[in-house]
């Protein structure tokens, strides 16, 4: 690893300051990607300004079906949240499945949606609920926020404080995991709410998360898993890797979009 300077702060003041003060910082929190990326030598910020420790980035609030989770709340805490399933099972299932122990006891909810990366769970949880990011400047939708592969609409130095959703009618997400990272070959998340259904798919697309119109419509009209029998999947949006041909991809969004409506 390069040489950093190690801040730890104790609000979003002082970490806003901190970085705005440091040449080239970085946020860190639980470390799962910028870690290993330093590891590897492929980053090298001059400082990084540790969150965990900002008592006002953590926790879970349920008000009525309104969530609020804090931006360093972590995986593990989603995931056994009674709070959470009590209105939102799916959610907590999601983040049950990400990684192993170590990573899930480690990495945040924040640091997951800020990296966005293709084949992470959360992003399209956030899509698929409709969910809005809580930064330090403002509020971002979902829709608007993930611009990208690992890009989103966060500014330079833009830190996000938490995650807020209304919890839907019903929700459901499946994924097809490699083997070794447990990383989303493809991930589907469902929802049914008042305004329709949502559907929203990781690991797959070739420009990162995004939302199947073609689903979506054909829930609204059936919520079933037999409503997907023929729905479209365009494979020329979608990546191709070792793990898998975009045609594979395609054939797994339709596989995990039926059974997370079933489980849903």
């Amino acid at each position: 690893m390069y040489a950093t300077n190690y801040h730890r702060a104790s609000s979003v003041d002082e970490a806003v300051k901190l970085l705005s003060d440091a040449p080239e910082g970085k946020y860190v929190a639980g470390g799962m990607t910028l870690i290993a990326t330093m590891k590897q030598r492929l980053a090298s910020p001059s400082d990084l300004v540790d969150l965990r420790h900002i008592p006002t980035l953590k926790g879970i609030r349920v008000d009525g079906r309104r969530v609020t989770i804090g931006a360093a709340t972590t995986h593990a805490e989603v995931a056994s949240s009674a709070a959470i399933r009590a209105v939102c099972p799916a959610l907590c299932d999601l983040a049950g499945m990400i990684g192993d122990p170590h990573v899930r006891h480690m990495g945040t909810i924040g640091g997951s949606v800020a990296n966005n990366d293709p084949a992470a769970d959360y992003p399209s949880a956030m899509l698929g609920l409709g969910a809005t990011i809580v930064t330090d400047k403002r509020q971002i939708a979902a829709d608007d926020f993930f611009t990208g592969l690992f890009e989103t609409a966060l500014e330079e130095g833009e830190l996000i404080t938490a995650i807020t959703f209304e919890a839907p009618e019903k929700a459901g997400y499946a994924k097809f995991p490699n083997p070794a990272s447990r990383y989303a070959m493809t991930g589907v998340f469902v929802t049914k709410g008042a305004s329709g259904a949502r559907v929203a798919v990781t690991g797959a697309g070739a420009d990162g998360v995004f939302r199947h119109a073609g689903m979506e419509q054909a829930l609204a009209a059936n919520w079933s898993p037999d409503a997907l029998a023929n729905a479209a999947v365009d494979s020329s949006t979608l990546m191709s890797d070792l793990h898998a041909t975009a045609e594979y991809r395609a054939n797994l969004i339709k596989v995990m979009a039926k059974r997370a409506v079933a489980a849903a």
